[in-house]
């Protein structure tokens, strides 16, 4: 007679299964991790869609905004292609969560469905790969159109001109009327130096002395030389005049003995200009240059000039409108003549450079 002798667990059985549960806890991790980033990259795609989309309707144009909006294309698919990559991978993780009814099967489905997800990423990235080729190749053929394009302009306008050449007599007969010059008035115009900074006050001080000393027969005008500029104050343009000639005045007179002791004899006034001890009268280009003279029907050119400027290059500012708005970035580059600034603008961690007037942006 036997004894029966109940039989142990099998302990090395028991430590494999719980290496496998622990082995799938570990992959289930790893794909939840992956359809976060996947899920980020899809956001990522959808918020870029919407700035290339702000930026067609905002008509942004230039080799940077081309580069920008190709970036922002690139953005958007490969958030799509996340999107679908991401679906794909939870559908097939809620089949095998479903279908697991031991951990060996759950470990086998999950390993089954990431792998199928890396091949899906591979296949969309070789397509990804197909469609930027093809965005190169029609950027390359538009380009070529546009050149050729404005070659047939260029040949059309040359064509047009030709057509609409006048002859001397015609162009005589419809040149516009002469205006009056400055130079032509009675007198000769001199330049007279005085301390910096007190022209007004000199000026005021000679037409005193002339008019006390009853020679406005013989000194007939006293200007300051100005001219309009323009000038960026409070994150806006705004056109102010300036002194052409700091410390000069512009005197026209009969200059003899008496006229010149009444103007280098005035408090301020340092002495006339010219060669030599006798002044020199200022020729008549120089006078119609200095007093902005031109043929009727043109305005004088406002000048552009050197703007106060209340950015400084490295500084960070923040955009205030346009595709970019509430963006901060660093100043990279600053155009005083057309008052803009190009700030690198970080979008999904990519600095791209992004052209703004001075008054789309402000300090921080």
């Amino acid at each position: 007679m036997t004894d029966n002798v109940p039989s142990t667990p099998d302990q090395p059985d028991e430590s494999r299964a719980d290496e496998r549960e622990a082995q799938l806890e570990a992959e289930v991790e790893a794909v939840e991790e992956a359809v976060e980033d996947l899920a980020e990259i899809a956001l990522e795609g959808e918020i870029a869609e919407e700035l290339l989309e702000e930026m067609v309707a905002s008509g942004a144009q230039g080799p940077e905004a081309e580069a920008l909006e190709a970036d922002l294309a690139e953005i958007a698919i490969e958030g799509e292609l996340a999107e679908e990559v991401l679906d794909e991978l939870e559908e097939a993780v809620e089949e095998a969560v479903e279908e697991a009814v031991e951990v060996a099967v759950a470990e086998e489905i999950v390993e089954e469905a990431v792998e199928e997800a890396v091949e899906e990423a591979i296949a969309e990235e070789i397509v990804e790969e197909a469609v930027m080729e093809e965005l190169a190749e029609r950027a390359e053929q538009a380009d070529e159109a546009e050149v050729a394009t404005e070659a047939a302009e260029a040949e059309l306008d040359r064509a047009l001109d030709d057509a609409l050449v006048l002859d001397e007599d015609e162009l005589l007969a419809e040149s516009a009327p002469p205006v009056e010059s400055p130079y032509d008035r009675p007198g000769q115009w001199f330049v007279v130096h005085t301390q910096s900074g007190y022209e007004k006050k000199v000026k005021q001080n000679l037409e005193a002395r002339i008019s006390s000393m009853n020679m406005e027969e013989r000194i007939h005008e006293v200007v300051i030389p100005m001219e309009d500029v323009v000038e960026f104050k409070n994150g806006k343009k705004v056109v102010v005049q300036k002194k052409v000639f700091p410390g000069y005045l512009l005197v026209r007179c009969n200059l003899d003995d008496d006229s010149w002791y009444v103007v280098r004899n005035t408090p301020g006034v340092t002495g006339f200009v010219g060669q030599g001890a006798k002044p020199s009268p200022l020729p008549r280009r120089d006078v119609e240059a200095f007093l902005q003279v031109k043929p009727e029907g043109e305005e004088v050119a406002t000048r552009k000039g050197k703007p106060r400027l209340e950015y400084e290059m490295g500084e960070t500012v923040r955009v205030r409108e346009g595709p970019f708005a509430d963006f901060s970035g660093e100043i990279v580059e600053i155009n005083e003549d057309q008052l803009k600034v190009k700030v690198l603008v970080n979008i999904f961690g990519r600095e791209t450079p992004v052209e703004l007037e001075f008054s789309q942006v402000a300090k921080l």
